[in-house]
């Protein structure tokens, strides 16, 4: 009988699965990493449309939209790595 439990319970656990924790690592670190790009991405759009008179507008400007595109990629990419690591590959 108990032989019998102990040999469900562990199918139980071998169907759950676990976490994979490295991929949960890695996209913690990606979305950590999101964080202060995206701070310093609407800082030089904000700074860039308050100097509108100076040249360097299409300079921070430019700058701002790929730490934007960047910030973007990273974010999603991190969430789908979180995600993967707790449910599962597809």
């Amino acid at each position: 009988m108990l032989e019998r439990q102990l040999s469900h319970m562990k199918r139980e656990t071998e169907q759950r699965g676990h976490t994979n924790k490295k991929l949960l690592v890695k996209g913690l670190k990606r979305l950590a990493v999101a964080l202060p790009v995206l701070v310093l991405s609407t800082y030089v759009i904000t700074f860039s449309f308050l100097n509108k008179e100076t040249l360097p507008l299409y300079i921070t400007l430019t700058l701002g939209i790929i730490f934007m595109g960047i910030t973007l990629f990273l974010l999603f990419n991190g969430l789908r790595l979180v995600i993967r690591s707790v449910f599962g590959e597809r």
